[in-house]
């Protein structure tokens, strides 16, 4: 369905900008406040006729202007944009303020004593903490051997990661403490400042911001019309990785993401595949986007798109949520990068790499995004050109 313009009052407006602004001074009085990741907003002079307002999440660790240049794209072509921060990434101090999942201390304390006693482990976390600079991230082999270590010294944990390891497992509670669901809340107070504008909201996201976006889609869908997500990270990528951060997330470990001057724990990495696995999979949200739109069987268009070169968001699961919401005989697309496109997971903006990968082809990217968003549809066959298509508005190459 075409998207409808409307054309907000400049007392809607003010509104609007009087609610984001109260959330920035929040953060202004907050002492672990982090640098360039206050959120941002591009809204079009009162009166102006809008297509609808974009909200824009972005990846794990990243910020806001991961993607200002879709944002400004969509911006000049007819859309009042809002880019907040997701959960906690405000903040630096990752270990206090980023959403997390860690054992209870009944069980991390002991088992953190054990790991101490060990001279294997109390060597290699001994390095680790000694040239933390030099560490970014386990590689497969060395998470394997880490993991057949911790299991040896405690067979017990098998126990206790199967039940982080099922989403819908009741001993989940009895075990850990988590942080996972604020993705949402916080995203569902973002959208609350919106209240004013009016009009369609739209939502999009990146990774772990793209689970977001999907999330907040499903629990509001009186108020999302549409929703898209670049490589939505739904379950970790990699059975290896995904055992690796629900088994080491509470051994202190840390990692550096997009922004190399913040290292983050494991357990922020666990928290991001057990909101993917357990809020936005779940039975009611998989439903919500799939039928429900004020109560008549109307589903929420979502297009998902993603890379055979993944290495964050698992694609099966992918490929099984897209089929559960529909597919596309719902009204939703779905576009798999060929490996050979080279095209990494953090695809949006062209100048990220990601192991020695870049997107060549983000402007179609972009123009399909703004078809998506105005018309409901996609051309699949535009999305591995290099030429952008001129019917739809050019994208800058923003030097």
């Amino acid at each position: 369905m075409p998207a409808q313009s409307f054309a907000p009052t400049a007392d809607q407006i003010a509104q609007t900008k009087q609610a984001i602004d109260r959330y920035v001074q929040s953060i202004d009085a907050h002492p672990d406040r982090r640098v360039g990741a206050y959120p941002y907003y591009l809204f079009h002079d009162p009166g102006e006729t809008i297509r609808g307002t974009v909200m824009i999440f972005h990846g794990f660790s990243a910020k806001p202007h991961q993607m200002w240049r879709l944002a400004d794209y969509l911006f000049k072509n007819g859309f009042n944009v809002y880019q907040p921060s997701i959960a906690g990434h405000t903040l630096i101090n990752p270990n206090q303020n980023w959403c997390q999942v860690d054992l209870k201390p009944e069980y991390a304390v002991p088992l953190k004593q054990k790991v101490q006693k060990d001279p294997v482990l109390k060597q290699y976390f001994d390095n680790l903490a000694n040239n933390p600079n030099s560490f970014a991230r386990p590689n497969k082999l060395q998470q394997m051997a880490l993991m057949a270590r911790l299991l040896l010294l405690e067979p017990n944990l098998m126990d206790i990661m199967q039940a982080i390891a099922r989403p819908d497992d009741p001993d989940f509670d009895q075990y850990y403490v988590s942080s996972h669901r604020q993705y949402l809340t916080d995203a569902q107070a973002r959208l609350a400042e919106l209240d004013a504008m009016p009009g369609d909201i739209y939502t999009i996201g990146l990774s772990v911001g793209g689970a977001v976006a999907l999330g907040l889609a499903a629990t509001r869908p009186d108020r999302v019309k549409q929703t898209v997500a670049y490589a939505p990270l739904l379950k970790i990528y990699g059975e290896e990785r995904r055992q690796y951060i629900n088994l080491a997330g509470p051994l202190d470990i840390s990692e550096s993401g997009w922004d190399a001057n913040l290292r983050f724990p494991v357990g922020a990495l666990t928290a991001t595949d057990r909101y993917g696995s357990s809020v936005v999979l779940s039975d009611q949200n998989v439903r919500a986007l799939r039928d429900t739109r004020e109560g008549s069987l109307q589903n929420i268009p979502t297009f998902l798109v993603l890379t055979e070169n993944e290495d964050a968001a698992d694609i099966d699961t992918n490929k099984d949520f897209y089929q559960k919401i529909g597919g596309e005989d719902n009204g939703n697309a779905f576009y798999l990068y060929p490996a050979e496109a080279l095209v990494p997971h953090p695809m949006v903006d062209p100048t990220e790499v990601s192991q020695n990968m870049s997107n060549r082809f983000w402007q179609s990217l972009y123009q399909e995004t703004f078809r998506f968003l105005t018309t409901g549809k996609v051309d699949i066959s535009n999305m591995s050109n290099l030429e952008q298509n001129t019917d739809l508005p050019t994208v800058p190459s923003y030097g």
